[in-house]
């Protein structure tokens, strides 16, 4: 061998790992993407039919089923933690170690931690669901059924989290991704199918309706375990071989372990737990706010309320969802790289990770703006107001989103304090300027407080990955200009589509909503898939199937 190939042997290998790790964040982020969307949007369109079988009864029976899954989620939060993130986080890390055996240990133990918790949890729901019916509803005696069903549910879902965060650990995401779609998609099935039956065939309670698509929470976890159960075997023979030749160097006690799962889950709350505590600020103070400035009435104050926190989040967090898929898929890559001490790999999925949330996320935000009056009329009713504050919320979202990758970066590199503290400096931010913001922009100071709250947080943040990793901003500005200018034509595109159509077409109407926003949607969507594609741009995301497609679609 000439002396020439033995020098140019170290260079290839970096340039074979990078490829390989972005290889690897190019089909992680694809596939949690995918799922993560399909998901929110199933999520989403359900409310159109369900909405109509309800009758007259929708607004209580939304009321209460909104009033019991927040009570859930607080109480999922508490049992699942940051539990599946930290198990994906140090199963990498120990696999990098070529500690096979210990990352499997790990998993089984978690899954007896995580089904504790899921098991006390739920005992506290069911026998709670009085008191705590009480204390969160003003003692609704409809909630204590539905704070029932979803207790059952509470015993599973914090177990096959925990398994989703396994197998991302090992960087298959598939598994996560079709598990979540199947969630959603069983427990879609049984909600609509059961309030049509209590509803419309049996003419029964509506509040037996909204209890029963409460359940269906538990009926979708199941099929998603079952599911994953199934990966899981298929998979035994081939983690059984990676566990056998382990160098099992590492003897960790079994309490080590359950103290480092905790540990390692404390930082993932915490910033897990970010937007809802966002969100609940607003809640907070939204109302003596708004009636410290405006001299406004409590039912008029909720109407605005109502338009921000709940109808334009819903769909808001649609495209949000998709921030969160790259946020998952790049934890235990990152940790994998940090572990086996290869910081140019870590520069460069630092590198990949921001342009693909832009890819993803400028389009999305900036086209859900462009057809905010059609969809909100589709999914609730025509209202001026109402669009103006969807289009508000698309905006901030890329904020959200962005803070959502950023903190994903900075825990997959193990630098968890730093991000909490940056996390609340930019709540602090927010709480300072709710008010001022709130004074000038009414409504939409909240969404705006939200936005800079972030914005700050996450500035911080990336000049902590510049300073302690080496990454280079100024070498992005092109691709991220490419990727606003393509963003801008999409926007302009699908904007000119809606306004064109509601000269033809009923803009209150939903179904002829629908027609405008799948048209402008189609319009938008193939002008930045050809940029996108002409550009290259494309190949960042699905990666060597970019080539084909251009050959398919005659692109040069």
């Amino acid at each position: 061998m000439s002396e020439e190939s033995k020098a140019n042997q170290p260079q290839n290998a970096h340039v074979n790992s990078e490829a390989e790790a972005h290889q690897k964040m190019v089909r992680g982020s694809a596939w949690m993407t995918a799922g993560s969307l399909f998901s929110r949007v199933l999520g989403a369109i359900y409310i159109i039919p369900w909405v109509i079988w309800m009758g007259a009864d929708y607004t209580q029976g939304n009321a209460l089923y909104a009033k019991g899954y927040n009570i859930y989620s607080f109480f999922l939060l508490i049992a699942i933690g940051g539990i599946p993130s930290a198990i994906s986080k140090q199963l990498s890390e120990y696999n990098a170690m070529n500690e096979y055996a210990v990352g499997q240990r790990l998993f089984k133990r978690g899954l007896l931690l995580t089904s504790a918790f899921g098991i006390i949890g739920a005992i506290i729901l069911w026998f709670g669901a009085g008191l705590i019916s009480t204390a969160f509803g003003g003692y609704d005696a409809n909630l204590i059924p539905v704070l029932h069903a979803l207790a059952i549910a509470l015993v599973i879902l914090p177990s096959m989290s925990l398994t989703r965060g396994f197998f991302q650990g090992y960087q298959q995401m598939a598994p996560s991704a079709i598990s979540q779609f199947v969630e959603q998609v069983f427990r879609v099935i049984y909600m609509l199918g059961a309030t049509y039956f209590i509803m419309r065939v049996a003419h029964g309670d509506w509040v037996n309706a909204v209890t029963q698509s409460t359940f269906a929470a538990f009926v979708g976890a199941v099929a998603s375990f079952l599911l994953l159960g199934w990966y899981y075997f298929r998979k035994r023979p081939e983690l059984n071989a990676l566990a056998a030749q382990s160098e099992n160097k590492l003897v960790i006690p079994v309490w080590q372990l359950f103290r480092d799962i905790i540990i390692q889950a404390i930082p993932f709350i915490v910033i897990d737990t970010a937007t809802t505590v966002f969100n609940l600020l607003d809640q907070a103070t939204f109302q003596p706010m708004m009636r410290l400035v405006y001299h406004l009435g409590t039912k008029q104050i909720d109407t605005l309320y109502a338009y921000f926190a709940f109808n334009a989040n819903k769909l808001v967090m649609i495209i949000v969802s998709l921030a969160s898929a790259i946020a998952v898929t790049v934890v235990p890559i990152l940790s994998e790289s940090l572990a086996s001490h290869n910081m140019r790999n870590i520069r460069k999925q630092l590198e990949d990770s921001i342009i693909l949330f832009l890819f993803i996320m400028i389009p999305g935000a900036l086209g859900m703006a462009a057809v905010a009056q059609p969809l909100n009329t589709l999914f609730y009713s025509y209202d001026q107001i109402g669009t103006l504050i969807l289009q508000i919320s698309a905006f901030t979202a890329i904020a959200l989103g962005f803070f959502t990758v950023i903190s994903a970066l900075m825990q997959g590199l193990s630098r968890n304090r730093d991000i909490i503290r940056y996390y609340l400096i930019g709540l602090l931010v927010k709480i300072v300027i709710q008010l001022p913001c709130i004074y000038f922009l009414s409504t939409a100071g909240p969404l705006v407080a939200t936005a800079i709250g972030m914005m700050v947080a996450s500035l911080m943040a990336m000049y902590d990955l510049e300073v302690n990793f080496g990454i280079r901003y100024v070498k992005l500005l092109p691709k991220i200009n490419r990727i606003l200018v393509y963003s801008i034509l999409t926007y302009v595109t699908a904007r000119l589509v809606v306004y064109g159509l509601n000269f033809v077409l009923n803009e209150h109407s939903k179904t002829q909503s629908f027609l405008i926003v799948a048209l402008a949607v189609i319009a938008g969507g193939a002008v930045y898939v050809y940029l996108a594609l002409r550009s290259r741009m494309a190949d960042l995301m699905i990666g060597t199937k970019a080539a084909g497609l251009r050959r398919k679609l005659r692109i040069k």
